[in-house]
């Protein structure tokens, strides 16, 4: 048979990682391969649990794919960047507000990030599926399949195991959470190709340099795959801001709001922002690919009293169970405010606002 020719895309060259002394976040760092046995997930569950409880990041490293396979994934992210025209971007640019689910380019300066500055940032989100519901700009078109086997990876080598992990620190059956992240199901689970451009001495001075405000994700579970550009802070236990090391090969996966609600306040969606980088790293671009896991849409996101671990230590609600948002609902609403919202000042200085009967807070 005749070998099988790999599209061409042009390597893509991060900045080097920076060198300079920050204070950063010490998470806890899983070796997902022993996940496959038993006893490896035996091993791993309290590690897991007390991460996700403790911080709501963890880094996950020997997820299946090389350091080869994982640059070739951020070489075909960057074309969707580098290889395709602002024109043609904006013929295939999500409408978010109307559709209440990211697919397509969201292009530069559509969020408000702080005193007039818009954001600098553009993706390009695909729903899980790949092939599902969307076209594609023409020099992303050969990579489809990559891009495909790329997000099942995520899904079923990456997510799944994650989620038994938590169903056991919960005492719950294995797949409590993977029942309700069918791949096949209706739902949105989506995978993005960001990146960030340098932005102007003014807008960094008027947004503090802020280039996304502090949030929490909306989803179950966020996969972020490290890259070297280090902009990414998380809000400490202790009330402070540190930042995540990149490390190579790795991945970096923190807890959603839905998955918070899902386990009565067990499992924590840790507030996160982007800053300006390093003074050594400042006028790189800054590429991301990402996995944002969502449960399948009809889930009620109420959560489950029968874990004995909950029983034990009590249950936080974020808003009463017969006013809980379906999965659908809540991304819905997310998906259509997020930086396009008059934002409610509150005394601290932070921000918020009410979506799908659920308060968000915008950290400044």
């Amino acid at each position: 048979m005749p070998a099988t020719t790999v599209p061409y895309a042009p390597h893509y060259v991060p900045a080097p990682p920076t060198k300079e002394d920050l204070e950063w976040a010490d998470l806890p760092i899983i070796d997902i391969s022993k996940a496959a046995t038993p006893e490896g997930r035996a091993e791993l569950a309290p590690i897991a649990r007390d991460a996700m409880h403790t911080h709501g990041f963890m880094y996950i490293v020997n997820h299946g794919l090389t350091q080869a396979q994982n640059d070739r994934i951020f070489d075909i992210a960057d074309v969707a960047f580098s290889q395709v025209s602002d024109e043609e971007k904006k013929q295939y640019a999500g409408n978010f507000k109307e559709t209440g689910l990211y697919s397509g380019y969201k292009l530069r300066q559509y969020w408000h990030i702080d005193n007039g500055v818009r954001d600098q940032i553009e993706h390009f989100n695909m729903h899980h599926g790949i092939y599902d519901r969307q076209e594609y700009p023409k020099a992303l078109r050969p990579f489809l399949p990559e891009i495909r086997a790329w997000s099942e990876h995520n899904h079923y080598n990456i997510l799944h195991p994650i989620l038994r992990l938590l169903a056991r620190g919960m005492e719950l059956p294995e797949e409590t959470f993977v029942n309700i992240h069918n791949f096949d199901a209706p739902g949105e689970t989506w995978a993005r190709f960001m990146k960030y451009y340098p932005r102007s001495e003014e807008d960094e001075k008027n947004s503090k340099n802020v280039w996304l405000k502090g949030h929490t994700d909306f989803g179950t579970i966020t996969i972020l795959w490290s890259q070297p550009v280090t902009a990414l802070q998380i809000l400490s236990p202790d009330g402070k801001w540190r930042w995540v090391k990149h490390m190579d090969n790795a991945l970096v996966v923190n807890i959603g709001d839905a998955m918070e609600m899902l386990t009565g306040g067990f499992y924590k969606g840790t507030i996160h922002r982007v800053v300006q980088p390093p003074t050594d790293q400042r006028g790189y671009p800054r590429l991301g690919t990402f996995y944002f896991a969502l449960s399948d849409d009809d889930v009620k996101l109420v959560p489950h009293t029968e874990s004995p671990v909950l029983q034990r230590v009590g249950v936080k609600r974020r808003c009463a169970d017969e006013d809980a948002p379906t999965m659908e609902e809540m991304r819905k609403g997310r998906t259509r405010s997020y930086g396009q919202t008059v934002l409610k000042k509150r005394e601290d200085g932070n921000e918020e606002e009410f979506v799908s009967g659920i308060v968000v807070k915008h950290y400044n």
